[in-house]
């Protein structure tokens, strides 16, 4: 979960140090991917009893807002 998790800050930064806007757009993509990985893994976590309903849902719902973040993030370098 910490490497899911360090793999969305880290995509972004690499991203933004690209030469282009495709290039950016590409590492963008793979921190939405990644925090689709974690979100599967904090819904696992808490099926197996590692972490709390409550705390699964907290976790998921901010997971949905940066991935909704990255997404519009793409949709505006796409324009």
């Amino acid at each position: 979960m910490t490497r899911s998790a360090v793999s969305i800050a880290s995509n972004i930064s690499e991203g933004t140090e690209r030469n282009s806007v495709a290039e950016y757009m590409h590492f963008l993509h793979i921190a939405k991917g990644s925090a689709a990985e974690l979100r599967t893994q904090v819904y696992i976590a808490q099926k197996i009893g590692v972490l709390t309903i409550e705390v699964q849902q907290d976790m998921v719902d901010e997971l949905k807002q940066i991935s909704a973040m990255l997404q519009a993030l793409v949709r505006s370098l796409e324009s």
